[in-house]
């Protein structure tokens, strides 16, 4: 939370009459983190050995649109940083969105409880700290963990992002990408995985197979290759993440009833096992909100800070198609008022043209126990502005809940890189108890409209209809003769009901379906904004 006793005023920048007794580069450093406008406080300078509590890191409001990268090995307090910073925003108004792995930011609903720990770090860093909680929301990924459940359609998904957790290479994302476009040109609605199933069955089947002639081919390994890949995919129990009610990520743009931003909290911990597939939902998420959000241009604060966790697992055997949406996402949506943080454990887990896009930069301790990990500290060094510091000693000799930052500055400008000892969150630093988590989805006003899964008339319903063109008798006659039995697709695409479907090329549902750069859909009419 903005710390009460020194929000910044809208008067010139200042820094600390105290801070004139730094050494002479400390107060450099500390100079460059004057602002003028609202910001947030992260901590305190570190400075040979010390704390120096009157030379205050900050960060601009307007700036956290600018995106950031907060990064650092497993314990040294990623998750604690991403609270703090989730905290401030959200008592400036700003709503916050969290994908939590471990169970751990949870608590950010109730105030924190008071240690020597705490009252240690806030008086290392001059913080008044005061237990708070913050309006917060929790989702679960389909349905399985504690939280509102979280669903796509499968077009609404797309064909991109389906592509990787498929694991589909380039060739098979294309195919893919050409089975979407003759679903959305005939209407014909891909809700769940079974709807995509049966489309992807018939376009492989005789009577199928000349409807794809005006657009393209898809070859029968390729489609084989995609529907075992779907076969696997929902024997991972993949199926309850797409359907309806789709999730609209606008509920992630709320604040609430006292203007604080409300903190949508995403519990991953049970599906922590499948990162291919909630690593790739975060990147709908995100995708979903470039696609339908307004231009804004320059903003005095954003309209909602995203914090992606996890992020190397986005790039981990990305296609180009998946990497360039990325790049282009992260570059565009800025100007719609949305930030977004990267969280992984090293700058390199992070494509170069998405790593220079990232302004605000929060670089917790790193270790080095082989020649890699040597290389890694190297590579992050390179990536920071010059600086008085010798960085690699100081990323390997940082504590928990200490960090290297620079930020931009309200001019925009890298600010001096700056060693810092992080403030404490006020609120709950671990979970929320089972039972106070569970009555708080309960309670949401969202809980009504997302619990209860809808399975409505789509693709599969449709070409299911059609397995009536055979009655039972001649079905029984047939078996009876000793002739095979067609199967339920070969009854479905000889049907009357199937051939009227495809020959609705330009129906209403068709026109209206446009994509994004991932390959998202909307349609009118499924928005509430």
């Amino acid at each position: 939370m903005p710390d009460r006793e020194a929000m910044p005023s809208a008067s010139a920048p200042e820094v600390s009459e105290r801070a004139a007794a730094l050494p002479q580069e400390a107060l450099r450093i500390a100079s460059g983190y004057a602002f003028s406008g609202p910001a947030l406080h992260l901590g305190a300078l570190l400075w040979d050995g010390r704390c120096l509590p009157d030379a205050q890191v900050r960060v601009p409001l307007a700036m956290l649109s600018r995106h950031g990268l907060v990064a650092g090995a497993t314990g040294t307090g990623k998750t604690k940083t991403l609270q703090l910073i989730a905290e401030q925003l959200s008592a400036q108004g700003v709503p916050v969105f969290l994908a939590d792995i471990k169970g751990d930011l949870s608590g950010v609903a109730a105030p924190g409880r008071p240690d020597a720990r705490v009252e240690g770090r806030a008086a290392d860093v001059h913080q008044r700290w005061t237990a708070t909680g913050f309006p917060a929301e929790y989702y679960a990924l389909g349905g399985i963990g504690r939280g509102i459940p979280v669903r796509a359609t499968v077009t609404g998904f797309g064909p991109v992002l389906l592509s990787k957790v498929l694991r589909l290479n380039r060739t098979q994302e294309q195919s893919l990408a050409l089975i979407f476009h003759y679903a959305d040109s005939k209407g014909l609605e891909l809700i769940d995985l079974k709807d995509l199933r049966a489309v992807v069955t018939f376009l492989t089947s005789d009577e199928g197979r000349p409807e794809l002639k005006t657009v393209g081919g898809l070859s029968a390994v390729t489609a084989g290759v995609i529907l075992r890949s779907l076969t696997a995919f929902e024997a991972q129990g993949a199926s309850g993440f797409f359907g309806e009610p789709e999730f609209d990520p606008a509920e992630l743009l709320r604040t609430s009833g006292d203007g604080r931003g409300m903190v949508s909290v995403l519990e991953l911990s049970a599906v922590q096992d499948r990162p291919q597939l909630f690593s790739t939902f975060l990147m709908w998420l995100l995708a979903d909100l470039f696609h339908d959000l307004p231009e804004l241009g320059d903003v005095d604060k954003p309209r909602l800070v995203f914090f992606l966790d996890e992020a190397h697992l986005l790039f981990d055997d990305a296609s180009e198609a998946f990497l360039e949406s990325i790049t282009q996402t992260v570059r565009l949506i800025r100007s719609k008022g949305v930030g977004v943080f990267f969280v992984t454990q090293t700058p390199k887990d992070v494509p170069a043209d998405v790593l220079a896009q990232l302004g605000n930069r929060v670089q917790h301790a790193l270790r080095v126990f082989t020649p890699d990990d040597q290389k890694a500290l190297s590579a992050t060094v390179k990536t920071f502005p010059k600086s008085p510091y010798h960085l690699e000693e100081v990323l390997t000799g940082l504590g928990t809940g200490e960090a290297v930052v620079t930020v931009l500055s309200e001019k925009g400008a890298p600010t001096p890189v700056a060693a810092t000892r992080l403030r404490a969150p006020e609120s709950l630093m671990g979970p929320l108890g089972q039972e106070t988590l569970e009555r708080a989805v309960g309670e949401s006003p969202l809980y009504e409209r997302y619990a209860q899964a809808v399975d409505r008339e789509s693709a599969y319903e449709r070409l299911e209809r059609g397995r009536g063109a055979k009655g039972p008798d001649e079905t029984r006659d047939a078996a009876g003769r000793g002739e095979e039995r067609p199967s339920a697709v070969e009854q479905v695409v000889g049907s009357g009901v199937f051939k009227a479907l495809a020959r609705s090329v330009g129906t209403q549902i068709g026109r209206e379906i446009t994509r994004s750069l991932f390959g998202t859909a909307r349609r009118s009419g499924r928005r509430r904004r």
